[in-house]
């Protein structure tokens, strides 16, 4: 007689696979919650459609502001999916299920942040030359505007995810979260608008697109350790 097969039990994964599947899982959250990043880019090109309609299409009274209005937009852009970053985990019981994970909380803080700069950074760089060029930009500027539009997503992927964590558990949490957020998004709005200002009057962008880069990874430290301690609070 032949013996039955042996019933093996499935391998917890390990922390290259939670960290796949927590990745995918919040990817998937991030394009099924209301719209994803299509509500993001509508809201980013509308609001930079309203400016030429309220003082006009004269490219020569625009092209001075075209930068700065258009990282305004973009860090406005970047508040709309925030609310629900951590707090639809909190009220499932999501949340206490990733605390007791393989991962620890600063790694799922990070992959949090993560999924929303690929989600909503990424597509908003790719939307921000179009709504730069319609204020006035020179298309030459049009990669620049894209390149510093996606170190500045990272930016505020990683101080959105700090201050969705520190209103994790309030009332009215959205506008908890923009109070905290916007005074930490106005160092990557003026680094931003300031290399496209020195590109277009001929100076190098470098400089400011390295304030930039070090905000980010200034903000990824914060962010790591800040957001796992408002988290492990807001448990408790």
């Amino acid at each position: 007689m032949s013996r039955p097969p042996v019933q093996r039990e499935p391998r917890p994964p390990g922390l290259r696979g939670a960290t796949r599947v927590l990745l995918e899982r919040e990817l998937d959250l991030a394009w099924s919650g209301g719209g994803g990043p299509l509500l993001a880019c509508g809201f980013f090109v509308c609001l930079t459609a309203v400016l030429p309609l309220a003082v006009g299409g004269d490219f020569r009274t625009l092209g001075p502001v075209a930068g700065g209005v258009a990282w305004l937009a973009l860090a406005l852009a970047s508040l709309l999916s925030l609310e629900r970053l951590f707090e639809r985990d909190l009220e499932d019981g999501a949340l206490d299920l990733l605390a007791l994970g393989h991962l620890p909380m600063e790694a799922v803080v990070m992959i949090k942040a993560l999924a929303q700069w690929i989600a909503v950074g990424v597509p908003l760089a790719l939307t921000a030359p179009i709504a730069a060029m319609a204020l006035g930009l020179p298309p030459a500027l049009a990669p620049l505007a894209a390149l510093s539009a996606l170190i500045g997503g990272a930016g505020f992927a990683l101080t959105g995810t700090l201050g969705a964590a520190l209103a994790l558990g309030a009332r009215r949490g959205g506008l908890l979260i923009a109070v905290v957020v916007l005074p930490l998004f106005i160092p990557p709005v003026v680094f931003g608008a300031g290399a496209l200002e020195r590109a277009s009057s001929g100076q190098s962008p470098v400089p400011a697109l390295a304030f930039l880069g070090a905000y980010v990874l200034f903000a990824a430290v914060i962010t790591a350790f800040a957001s796992a301690a408002a988290v492990r609070n807001a448990q408790g």
